[in-house]
């Protein structure tokens, strides 16, 4: 399974997650990752265990990275 396959499989439950707000792929110090976006990064002891994003999705390290709030934008001239 390659590391998009990885993100497809896991993507739904991983954006049920408190704060989740997207979820693709990046790399870390040259190595891929599955990247976890989130409103806000919490402390794992803030969290209830249920909501703690796995270290790793089918053997690919996953980064977690504040993003903040997602809004959309309304494109120019509509």
């Amino acid at each position: 399974m390659d590391i998009a396959q990885a993100m497809r499989r896991h993507e739904d439950r991983i954006l049920r997650l408190a704060n989740v707000t997207g979820v693709g792929i990046g790399e870390d110090k040259g190595r891929p990752v599955i990247k976890i976006f989130v409103s806000r990064k919490l402390p794992e002891n803030e969290l209830a265990p249920e909501q703690i994003v796995p270290k790793t999705l089918d053997g690919y390290p996953t980064d977690v990275e504040e993003i903040g709030i997602v809004v959309a934008q309304q494109k120019p001239g509509s």
